[in-house]
């Protein structure tokens, strides 16, 4: 059996939520207001008193900045090295994060959570690291400033004018398992400032003037104290939670404010709204709508209405809840929300109605325990004569005459069942009309049924008959215990009805987000989130919709409508680029142009605003009840998640291409400039070799001069054309000239391009004669081959051989470079044809582009080629082409091709 009070759902979630937190590594943050504060000395001071508990604690990484009172920390602390890496002429000492799984100590210390690791590391940030640690099963002490918290991020900006690019989610934090506050008085920070105990002099004078300004450093502080005991709240909230204490802990203040359809709830919410203030707290306002005989008239639940948007706009949460005893939910809705006040009006009913049908605020009263309730006079002349409080209002007259038709209707056939049946099973029949009274009419019909029946009953089926006199005073229990059972059973009726329709309409709102966000998480194109969204909110909300997205530049762009006759086709741009830069709501039924028939939403995300929805209801009335705008609200956000997910997933898509830019122009730079630099250097010392060699300088050494000048001629005229080569190819400006030609032509056309460096290699080609015709550009592919076979020179031993050769399969030309050097692993096969991928680079000169061309260069064809290990020791190079029979616009007849290629070579 489950605890008592304990919902068995919320401890299976708990328990499985433990046994996955078991599994991970705690997080344990230092938290501070700005740097020099002391995180990294209070973690190191940590980490020696872990130590001294014979705890395996291990330094991943520490800044100490030099302070020499830090340093002296780590003494006795093992540290892991940390990682070197190259980037533009500097190596940088990163985290390595590699060492510290394989070490895998008890706690690890992490300095800098929002540090940005240098390129080419596995994760882009250091919080990442972090995360891989914790999953690992390690414990991670780290330390964080308060201007780095994503959260936080707009309101600092608002207070130092400055942006702050290095940020940490909220999601990390939120897993930390403690979070230490580290303070400092700013005017200890500044001393310590000036002193040079926090930045070098230079950089200390420059923080003086700008960040570390008074203002700047009291008014983080106090936001480091507020996100700190938000998080202390937040443990204490989930500790009750997990033990199901009901009754509130008045750490802090947090007001409930309870409302009704009376005028007066008004003035109630401005009074919670001053208490609020007053106390400094957290202010809740709820609206809770018992048992009626009827529902509320059209212009008290505008009132209602009003008064909860009143409350929103002030500043409160608001509830609107279905309850059978108001006073219960009062206190039970208290004790969830962790209440220490309750605020409600003074009672304006006469006293005999609250002694007779009872009083809201005494149950709430008795009911509170430790919370204290607070009765805010509101009595006023004005308000006293419109009686708004009335207990039983009158129904529609449709309803109760169809009360007195059902109990006739009952009448009538109690009276066929007379001579059959004794007066109990007469009783029955009535209480069956009541049940239908009550499903069908609400609670005054159905009480005015219970009555109207046992008077029926003792006027037509009790002796003396036609006459309310009753002869045997038995009768009277038996009218009494009828009327009871009548309306208990109207009652029960009456609340099970209600119960169904508030959950008939929880489970289709709840259907309706569940069916877009399965629709929305199933894409990540921007279009067909944007059509499934407005597509949803059309059908729930019954209107016409339109969407704002924003574009890369921030603006918005032109309104994607829904389709047929849920377009909203003029929705007005300016009222949504105010939605967008203000985001709040503004149209139909907000403080900003009321009078609009649209209503305009912002869409926002968890960093940006990603555009602004725009609904125009079938009924203009449709958003007044706040659950109503809750309820599109809610929908708004899925679509702004799901849309700054896409955002985000194009965005990172275009940072990976700039980096992938960005690495290959470093790549091409530093490739480049040393096969420029070589060639250039022999060049230029053999020209001024001859140019200023003595007499005594022979005419063989200047011809050897003048050889070794031709040769890097030639050696920077082919990187050269690589690069154009490259180019266009990655450009896809490459145009291909097909013609049809022999294989054997192309071979050969290769090799006498080679010839001076092949005369001293035996090469062997073994290419069938009755091989088709290729078509090709036979430019292109004679560089291919020239590539292959030069790399195949390159790379084997001088003595080997080089074989090329041919076979015809099904119409495709296969054509293979085949060497005997030292082969090419398995894992580094498909990498070989990347741009500036190199097999050997410090063995070789090149820019290890010859490859990439090639690949480029087949696939122009419509080939592929790869590369693969050869029987006996080495690698061979293949590609694909296909013949010229194959090919449309081609014949397939051998003479007729001989033909076409006479025509071409004349």
């Amino acid at each position: 059996m489950s605890e008592p009070g304990r919902d068995p759902d919320a401890l299976l979630s708990r328990l499985k939520r433990e046994e996955l937190e078991s599994r991970r590594g705690k997080l344990k943050v230092f938290f501070g207001a700005v740097a020099g504060v002391g995180k990294t000395y209070s973690m190191l001071e940590a980490a020696q008193k872990l130590k001294e508990q014979n705890i395996d604690v291990v330094v991943g990484y520490v800044e100490t900045h030099s302070r020499r009172e830090t340093e002296a920390l780590l003494d006795g602390l093992p540290t892991l090295p940390p990682r070197l890496l190259e980037y533009r002429g500097a190596k940088l000492k990163e985290f390595d994060i590699d060492a510290a799984l394989e070490r895998k100590p008890e706690v690890i210390l992490v300095d800098e959570l929002a540090h940005t690791n240098a390129p080419d590391s596995r994760h882009p940030k250091r919080w990442q690291d972090v995360l891989e640690l914790l999953e690992a099963g390690i414990d991670v002490y780290t330390t964080l400033n308060v201007q780095h918290v994503e959260s936080l991020h707009d309101i600092v900006a608002q207070i130092t004018k400055i942006s702050i690019r290095e940020r940490v989610p909220d999601s990390l934090l939120e897993k930390a398992s403690e979070i230490e506050l580290v303070d400092l008085p700013p005017e200890e920070l500044l001393q310590r400032l000036k002193d040079g105990k926090v930045y070098v002099p230079e950089q200390a004078r420059s923080a003086l003037a700008n960040f570390f300004r008074k203002g700047n450093l009291i008014a983080l502080r106090e936001l480091a104290l507020r996100y700190t005991a938000d998080r202390v709240v937040a443990d204490m909230e989930e500790y009750r939670q997990v033990h199901a204490i009901k009754h509130p802990w008045p750490a802090a203040e947090r007001l409930l404010v309870c409302v009704s359809p009376s005028p007066l709830s008004a003035r109630l919410v401005r009074s919670g709204k001053r208490m609020a203030e007053a106390f400094n707290a957290k202010w809740t306002v709820i609206y809770v709508e018992g048992r009626r005989a009827v529902p509320l008239p059209p212009d008290e639940k505008n009132r209602v209405l009003e008064t909860l948007r009143l409350a929103e706009q002030l500043g409160a949460e608001t509830l609107q809840l279905p309850a059978s005893n108001v006073a219960d939910e009062i206190v039970k809705c208290a004790g969830q929300y962790n209440a220490s006040k309750i605020i409600i009006g003074k009672p304006l009913r006469p006293r005999w109605k609250e002694l007779l049908f009872g009083s809201v605020v005494d149950e709430v009263i008795r009911l509170s325990g430790a919370i204290d309730v607070y009765v805010i006079s509101g009595e006023g002349d004005s308000i006293r004569s419109r009686s708004p409080e009335r207990l039983v209002r009158s129904s529609k007259s449709s309803a109760y005459a169809m009360a007195i038709a059902v109990v006739v209707l009952c009448t009538g056939l109690a009276s066929l069942m007379r001579s059959y049946f004794e007066a109990s099973n007469i009783i029955m029949c009535y209480l069956l009309g009541i049940v239908l009274v009550a499903t069908r009419c609400g609670r005054g019909p159905s009480i005015m049924a219970s009555v109207l029946a046992v008077a029926a009953f003792d006027f037509f089926y009790v002796p003396p008959y036609f006459t309310f006199a009753v002869a045997d005073t038995q009768y009277l229990v038996t009218f009494t215990v009828m009327l009871i059972v009548a309306l208990v059973i109207s009652n029960l009726t009456v609340t099970i009805r209600q119960q169904a329709d508030a959950a008939r309409i929880r489970e289709t709102r709840t259907a309706a987000l569940y069916s877009m966000s399965r629709e929305l998480s199933s894409t990540l194109d921007m279009n067909s989130l944007v059509k499934i969204g407005l597509r949803h909110i059309s059908d729930v909300f019954d209107s016409q919709v339109a969407l704002f997205v924003t574009a890369a530049d921030g603006q918005l762009e032109s309104a994607t409508v829904g389709e047929g006759k849920q377009a909203l086709t003029d929705a007005d741009p300016g009222i949504s680029g105010w939605v967008h830069l203000n985001k709040q709501s503004a149209g139909l039924g907000t403080d900003t142009l009321p009078g609009a028939e649209v209503l305009y939403v912002p869409l926002l995300g968890a960093t940006k605003a990603v555009g602004v929805l725009a609904v125009r209801p079938s009924a203009k009335d449709r958003f007044l009840p706040p659950e109503q705008v809750h309820l599109l609200e809610t929908f708004a956000n899925q679509i702004a998640i799901v849309c700054e997910r896409a955002q985000l997933s194009d965005d990172k898509e275009q940072a990976r291409l700039q980096v992938k830019t960005e690495q290959m122009r470093s790549s091409l730079l530093s490739a480049v400039s040393h096969d420029l630099r070589t060639p250039l250097a022999t060049i230029t010392g053999a020209a001024s070799g001859i140019v200023e060699g003595t007499e005594a300088l022979d005419l063989g050494s200047c011809k050897e001069m003048a050889r070794e000048i031709y040769q890097e001629s030639i050696r920077l005229d082919r990187l050269v054309a690589n690069l154009l080569d490259i180019t266009k190819l990655q450009s896809g400006s490459l145009q291909v000239l097909r013609e049809l030609h022999p294989v054997d032509e192309l071979v050969g056309a290769a090799l006498n391009c080679l010839d001076k460096r092949t005369s001293s290699r035996p090469v062997r080609t073994h290419v069938p004669e009755d091989l088709p015709l290729v078509s090709v550009d036979p430019i292109l592919i004679q560089q291919v081959l020239v590539n292959l076979i030069e790399n195949a020179l390159k790379y084997t031993p001088a003595e080997s051989e080089i074989e090329v050769s041919a076979e015809d399969s099904d119409g495709t030309v296969t054509i293979g470079v085949a060497d005997r050097g030292p082969g090419i692993a398995d894992d580094r096969k498909g990498k070989i044809f990347e741009m500036f991928y190199r097999e050997h680079p410090h063995c070789s000169a090149g820019a290890g582009l010859g490859l990439a061309i090639c690949n480029g260069i087949v696939e122009a064809h419509g080939g592929k080629i790869w590369v693969e290990d050869r029987p006996g020791g080495g690698a061979q190079f293949k590609f694909t082409l296909q013949s010229g029979g194959n090919l449309p616009g081609f014949p397939g007849d051998e003479d007729a091709a001989s033909d076409e290629v006479d025509h071409v070579r004349d």
